[in-house]
């Protein structure tokens, strides 16, 4: 499909800087078969059914972003160098971005404070694969001391603090590994939960390591020629189970946020529609035709314009019925994308 048609005009005013206090207050636009609702995500425990199960990202965001220096070589000074850890390669080597890239070559020693590196390797897409000296436990006690959260560029030119630390961290977090946090997950408090609960809707977790992909724009103009980078994913037994029993009894299956869609599609997809425990890689990329499986309702941020997120949920609710909600949000001022607000979408 033509990337265009998933264009829009977004103020740059509308990308949320800071997530609303407390979290379950921000808006929620309930999209249905007739018409837009203007509601609050406390409002969730009446807009979903009695034995629908809630999906939710367990994984946890590290201090990826690294800032430093190239150390000098002969006839070769000190280079300031930022880096963005992707995925962790196992034995402390780690595919990164990293800016200035031209300036690195394979043996160029990096320091970051108290973390030393070596690149490793430079590999076709602009990524690098960097070793680092400590391993285990103690890169990622250092790490945390020295990396700070990832923001995406929208977000305050991508400059995080110390507030951050707590705000791009979802209730559930619980296993280190994403670049960016599984955002439709940030909007949930245990008092919302606690409502859930009451209201007979259950929630069960996977994990899904969220990796550079969220920050990388879609440069082609056909989606067909678009590349995903592959993101680590788990489905527990427990969980393929909780899907099973609720589908079994009548109930609908709820991905909160569009990675845990993605990955729980990815299992349906290799299981002829049921959704076992899984452990593995998806690079899956959702545009309009897609056939879903597994999941029957989304609640998803709001996302930019010409981004894979924006494919995936027209894909899922309809292109036209999304730009036209897109239209509503931006009249009504909702607020997008990371610490913004979120919309309930049916399939």
């Amino acid at each position: 499909m033509r990337v265009d048609l998933f264009d829009f005009a977004l103020p740059d005013d509308l990308i949320a800087q800071r997530p609303v206090q407390p979290r379950d207050a921000a808006r929620l636009l309930d999209v249905t078969a007739d018409g837009l609702h203007d509601r609050t995500v406390r409002d969730l425990p009446g807009l979903l059914q009695r034995g629908d199960l809630m999906v939710f990202n367990d994984t946890r965001v590290i201090p990826a972003r690294l800032r430093g220096v190239r150390r000098g070589t002969a006839g070769r000074q000190d280079v300031a160098v930022e880096v963005l850890l992707i995925r962790d390669l196992g034995a402390g080597r780690w595919l990164a971005f990293a800016r200035p890239a031209k300036r690195l070559r394979p043996g160029d020693g990096l320091a970051f404070g108290d973390l030393g590196a070596a690149v490793e390797a430079k590999k076709d897409d602009g990524s690098i694969v960097l070793a680092f000296e400590a391993t285990g436990p103690s890169f990622a006690e250092t790490l945390a001391t020295t990396g700070t959260v990832p923001l995406p560029p929208y977000i305050r030119g991508g400059v995080a603090d110390g507030q951050d630390r707590a705000d791009y961290q979802t209730l559930f977090a619980r296993r280190d590994g994403s670049v960016a946090a599984p955002t439709a997950g940030l909007h949930f408090t245990p008092d919302l939960m606690a409502a859930l609960a009451e209201a007979g809707i259950g929630s069960a977790g996977v994990t899904l390591h969220v990796g550079a992909g969220t920050f990388q724009p879609v440069r082609v103009d056909d989606t067909d020629r678009h590349a995903m980078h592959a993101e680590w994913g788990e489905v527990p037994a427990a969980t393929a189970d909780a899907i099973a029993a609720t589908r079994a009894a009548g109930g609908r299956i709820v991905s909160i946020g569009t990675t845990a869609l993605r990955l729980l599609e990815t299992v349906a997809r290799d299981h002829d529609g049921a959704v076992a425990p899984w452990t593995g890689e998806t690079d899956i990329f959702i545009t309009p035709g897609f056939r879903f499986r597994a999941v029957d309702l989304l609640l998803t941020n709001f996302h930019l314009p010409r981004s894979t997120l924006f494919m995936l949920v027209s894909a899922f609710a309809g292109l036209e019925r999304m730009r036209a909600a897109y239209a509503h949000a931006v009249r009504a001022r909702y607020r997008f994308y990371s610490y913004g607000d979120c919309c309930l979408l049916r399939r």
